[in-house]
């Protein structure tokens, strides 16, 4: 072999062993195929489970609590949150200056019109009273002598021996001593009020607060905290607001009658009284967009105190022969709408679309789509599906169509 020859056959290319990279490609094969055999076993059992769930649940009752629809009478009212008034409160204030002597009433008593409240010392208005009526009788005594040389002057200028100018000053010197008497008895009649004020009495008929001043103390008829502040709380009276869009219901019932207010604690559980609604306010609150109603309560037990928080409903009218369900049984659907799920004969769930007229605590007034006598779904109905098998058991809500327990509270005192 020549050297040109050695060097052809040193510069080809070397040829590896055929088959050296065929175990690699086979073995990611065989894993991909081992991949998707475990993914489609998963695929498999989930979709078995599932259905067998499903299976299962289509199967098995669900238990729902439920109760009838009735027929009733359900009163029709708005609702509002009053505060409570005394219908009458008076600041008693001295109307003279003076050094209070006797206190006789006592923190928190009940008191009528004219009691005798306190006593301011009377000895330096018994004295200006005294002297007025010494001028009084001063004044008197120089008119009768004024009226007698009136009439000797009177002769005398008949007789023509007296002058009409003497007969003219005596007839005025005795007008005169009229007019002192005048004022003397007014400033008797002033003296007597002053002392009268001595005795200072209750305005109205009320219950005390707490005493501002104590026996001893002077007072006087500028002072601007008074003596005691006496509230009438028998009546009392409830403001409360409503949103300015009942306002025409409200007017037009109260054409027809007296309109009836209920006074409630703040859980709406105590009924704290009924009243009657008195008249309205004059115009809307611009800034919240209500207006404020004023009602009279009788509250012979005090179960109302003034400044007193309380929910307020203003029944408008009674809804005959309504057909009400649990609120709990309605349930909101598409578009505002409203369904309610029935439980027919069969044990199995069907939905009823239902129009609702208003609710009221714990229940509503449906307008349309029910009927007395069928059951609804109060409890479970989250876990129904139309055509469902259940198992009933009754369940209503607490409470009535009013919401309330219409208890009372009774504080104990009496007026």
């Amino acid at each position: 072999m020549s050297v040109t020859e050695a060097r052809h056959v040193t510069n080809q290319p070397q040829m590896e062993p055929p088959g050296d990279n065929h175990p690699k490609s086979h073995l990611w094969v065989w894993v991909a195929l081992v991949l998707l055999v475990v993914a489609g076993a998963v695929v498999y059992q989930v979709t078995h489970t599932r259905t067998s769930t499903k299976n299962v649940n289509a199967d098995q009752p669900i238990s729902v609590g439920v109760a009838p629809v009735v027929e009733k009478d359900v009163p029709y009212y708005v609702t509002g949150l009053g505060t409570v008034t005394a219908y009458n409160t008076v600041t008693v204030h001295s109307r003279v200056d003076g050094q209070i002597m006797k206190v006789y009433f006592r923190e928190g008593q009940f008191v009528k019109a004219g009691d005798l409240l306190a006593e301011i010392d009377p000895r330096p208005y018994q004295v200006v009273l005294e002297q007025a009526q010494g001028q009084l009788a001063k004044d008197e005594a120089s008119q009768r002598d004024a009226q007698i040389d009136l009439n000797r002057y009177q002769t005398l200028y008949k007789e023509g021996i007296g002058t009409l100018q003497q007969f003219n000053s005596q007839e005025a010197l005795v007008g005169q001593y009229a007019g002192a008497i005048q004022s003397d008895q007014a400033q008797i009649a002033s003296a007597k009020l002053n002392l009268n004020y001595c005795h200072i009495t209750s305005p109205i008929s009320g219950r005390v607060g707490l005493r501002l001043v104590d026996p001893g103390n002077i007072v006087h008829a500028t002072d601007t905290n008074g003596m005691v502040v006496i509230t009438q709380v028998n009546p009392i009276a409830v403001d409360f607001t409503l949103p300015e869009d009942e306002l025409p219901e409200v007017v037009s019932e109260m054409r027809g009658r007296q309109l009836a207010v209920v006074a409630l604690g703040r859980d709406n559980n105590v009924n704290l009284g009924t009243g009657k609604l008195l008249t309205i306010d004059n115009q809307i609150d611009p800034n919240t967009g209500t207006i404020k109603l004023k009602s009279e309560f009788s509250n012979p037990r005090l179960a109302l105190w003034p400044n007193q928080f309380v929910n307020v409903r203003l029944l408008l009218s009674e809804r005959k022969n309504a057909i009400v369900v649990p609120s709990a049984a309605v349930q909101k659907g598409t578009e505002s709408s409203s369904f309610v799920y029935l439980i027919g004969s069969d044990h199995k769930a069907k939905t009823q679309t239902v129009l609702v007229d208003f609710t009221q605590g714990n229940f509503s007034v449906i307008r349309q789509g029910l009927h007395a006598g069928e059951d609804v779904v109060v409890d479970g109905g989250d876990k129904l599906q139309p055509g469902a098998v259940v198992v009933t058991h009754t369940s209503e809500p607490a409470g009535g169509p009013n919401g309330a327990s219409g208890g009372s509270t009774d504080s104990g005192l009496q007026p």
